[in-house]
Parts: structure tokens; C-alpha cells; sequence
């Protein structure tokens, strides 16, 4: 019987992995990516060509205003994402790119998405090591989520719960793009920063640690920069 999973692509660099490994595991992946009020839709793009690259059956743009609450520099642009910050100060506390609430939302649809498959999983490229320091990115929060997911659900209630697995989680971002050499990844294909437009900025918080995690994995990293950190030289 063929093993079913939901894969939450937003076009990064860290659900683009998780998708290979999804595909890697012997899964028949669906895609599952929003349109949730962010700054640019350049991430969209990238996650409908890494979709047709991991051979999803289907692919779902799920449109969800977020932006509506705001309070988040990704969905208000009144608001700038910090930039230019040190290695060691990312992570210490919880930035303006944080979106309240944004996996729970997101992890909810795809839970009903997979319930309406029949799906065995749902992947996700959530990361507790090389992280901006979002709440919903740390194992307690996916545990407690799994636990509820069981309880709020037919196939949970039935004895079949939908497992949520995030294979990211304990990797450094170095080790992630590792992984997903060994899996032969269209890197060049993923987004990560920030902002929008042809080159990323190279110096927003997800820039800076893409550029870490490929510096630590020692190959250069394929897409295009508008600016350099002093301290990214392979």
C-alpha cells in the first residue's frame, strides 16, 4: 500500500529538503503551500517549481490573509525585518519576522488536508538548532501539537493518527544542506530571504544563516546575493 504525506513547501531552502526526504522515504507527496499575506511572492514560485521537481501529486495554494492581524514584519510592511545581525545574537529572542501562531495555523490545514487523503504524515522543515528563534519551531511545541492532532481527529480517535515528522530537527543548517546533497536538492531552485526580487539581500536573519549553513557544509551556495557577509569565504 502506498504511504501517503502532506509536505509544507514554502519554497526555502529547509521544506525543499524535507520534500526529497519525504520522497527518499517512499512517499507519495502533496504539497501544501499558502499565500498568507507575505511580503513577496517569490517564495510561491520557488515552491510550485520545487513541487514539480519532488514529483507531487497534487499541490495546494491555500490562501490565507494573515496579514490582516499583523504585527509581523513578513505580513505588514510598516514594519522592516531586521538586518545585519551577528551570528551569536540570532535566535536570542523572538524577532519582528516572527508570524503569530503561523506553523498551528499552517499544521492545522494540513492535518484536515491529510485527513481528507487518507495521509499517513505530514512533513514539515521545522528547526531547533540553526533557528531564528520562533516559538513554534521547538520539539515541545510539535510534541504537544502530535498529542492534540491525536485527540482532535478521526483517524487519531480510530487508532491511525497522522503522524507529524520533522526530520530538520536536531541539524544544523550546515548538516541540513549536506543532507540534501546527498539527495541532489535543487538548491538553486530554493528562496530564503526576506525580501523579494532577482539577487537575495544577504543580510537578513535567514540570509545569514543560509549563508552559514552552506559555508559549514563548504560548497557555495547556488542562487544569487545582492551583498556578502565579511565573513562568508569558502
Amino acid at each position: 500500500m502506498v504511504k501517503k504525506a502532506v509536505c509544507l513547501i514554502s519554497g526555502g531552502l529547509d521544506s525543499c529538503v524535507v520534500s526529497f526526504i519525504a520522497k527518499d522515504s517512499g512517499y507519495e507527496i502533496y504539497g501544501l503551500s499558502f499565500r498568507y499575506g507575505q511580503r513577496h511572492d517569490k517564495e510561491l514560485v520557488c515552491a510550485e517549481n520545487i513541487g514539480k521537481v519532488a514529483g507531487v501529486v497534487d499541490h495546494i495554494f491555500f490562501d490565507l490573509d494573515l496579514g490582516q492581524f499583523g504585527c509581523s514584519s513578513l505580513t505588514d510592511k510598516k514594519i522592516i525585518p531586521e538586518v545585519d545581525h551577528d551570528l551569536g545574537e540570532i535566535g536570542k529572542k523572538i524577532p519582528s519576522t516572527y508570524v503569530p501562531a503561523r506553523n498551528t495555523v499552517f499544521l492545522s490545514l494540513a492535518l484536515a488536508y491529510a485527513e481528507t487523503l487518507d495521509a499517513d504524515a505530514i512533513f514539515l522543515g521545522a528547526n531547533a538548532i540553526d533557528f531564528s528563534g520562533y516559538p513554534d519551531c521547538r520539539p515541545e511545541y510539535l510534541k504537544a501539537y502530535q498529542n492534540m492532532a491525536d485527540l482532535a481527529t478521526k483517524k487519531g480517535v480510530e487508532g491511525n493518527p497522522v503522524e507529524i515528522i520533522a526530520p530538520l530537527l536536531s541539524l544544523s543548517k550546515g548538516d541540513i544542506i549536506k543532507k540534501g546533497m546527498m539527495l541532489d536538492v535543487p538548491f538553486e531552485k530554493t528562496w530564503s530571504c526576506y525580501q523579494g526580487g532577482e539577487k537575495a539581500c544577504g543580510r537578513c536573519d535567514s540570509c545569514i544563516l543560509r549563508l552559514k549553513g552552506f559555508l559549514d557544509a563548504k560548497v557555495e551556495d547556488p542562487i544569487p546575493y545582492r551583498f556578502y557577509p565579511d565573513w562568508y569565504k569558502l
